[in-house]
């Protein structure tokens, strides 16, 4: 069977780069000041960047599960047999339900894989399930090995101002002022469904050090058993200097030779949340 491989750009995959790699991509929405922007299309990191300078009102959308099945609708018109999304976390967004809701009119033809990441680990996700589809897999056997991997992954990220936490609600008026008089720097992980708190430091150099930490202790502890080359690491972002991005990967690099990690910026759903200059670095096992 001809499966189709379809994420969205929370994946940190963007629309191009799914074009030349052969992977479907859904923009996700941005609103700016009550205006839909749809990232990568009509909205970029840059764009993004400067409306948050200029204090705009910013929020994330999940997608209009239009756009999902019009997608869909396409694929299928292009020759494919089968679709597996595998959009962002359910825990996350109820983008990911809806889906699973929607699919089912489908008829067996569109499957949606819920493997509980977002930006790197659903990256690497995306890569794993486009090589299994490379070698033939159906998408229900795709989907239950994307399933069974789904929390061989890491996410840490330090956010550089808690405005946009305390925006979503995620951090109260009074916490985010109290922190800012005193550089406290908040290290929130991702290890399956939700994000949750780590460690509470001051200053972002600080930050660094104890995200370079935990993920010492994730080789250490849970990956111990699994050989390096099945490990990936990465860094991440929402630096607005290519320098400062570069930066962040060459301290980890160094206190990781071997592994090879690379960097990926945030989506711009995820930019709505964190802010600019957040810092982040990941773990992942890959299969492929």
């Amino acid at each position: 069977m001809k499966t189709a491989i379809m994420t969205d750009t929370n994946s940190g995959i963007t629309v191009q780069k799914g074009k030349e790699d052969g992977i479907f991509v859904l923009p996700m929405p941005v609103i700016v000041d009550n205006k839909d922007y749809l990232e990568g299309i009509d909205i970029t990191h840059e764009d993004l960047y400067a409306a948050m300078r200029d204090g705009k009102d910013i929020h994330s959308s999940q997608p209009a599960i239009g756009a999902v099945s019009d997608m869909w609708d396409d694929i299928l018109k292009q020759g494919y047999d089968e679709i597996l999304y595998i959009p962002m976390s359910s825990g996350l967004s109820s983008s990911c339900e809806m889906a699973m809701g929607y699919a089912q009119k489908y008829n067996g033809k569109v499957l949606v894989a819920d493997n509980h990441r977002i930006s790197f680990s659903l990256y690497e996700s995306v890569y794993d399930a486009k090589s299994y589809a490379q070698k033939g897999k159906k998408a229900s056997e795709i989907k239950d090995a994307l399933e069974k991997n789904a929390y061989n992954a890491s996410i840490y990220i330090t956010v550089n101002s808690l405005e946009y936490l305390k925006k979503s609600g995620r951090v109260t008026s009074a916490g985010a002022a109290i922190a800012t008089v005193i550089n406290l720097k908040p290290v929130l992980t991702i290890q399956g469904e939700k994000l949750d708190a780590y460690a509470k430091v001051r200053g972002m150099n600080t930050a660094k050090k104890k995200m370079l930490q935990a993920l010492e202790e994730d080789l250490n502890t849970r990956f111990k058993d699994v050989p390096k080359e099945k490990l990936q690491l990465a860094t991440a972002g929402t630096f607005e200097h290519k320098e400062d991005a570069e930066a962040w990967l060459d301290e980890v690099n160094n206190a990781f030779p071997g592994f090879e990690p690379y960097y990926l910026p945030l989506s711009c759903s995820i930019a709505c949340h964190v802010g600019i200059d957040s810092v982040g670095t990941a773990i992942a096992v890959k299969d492929r």
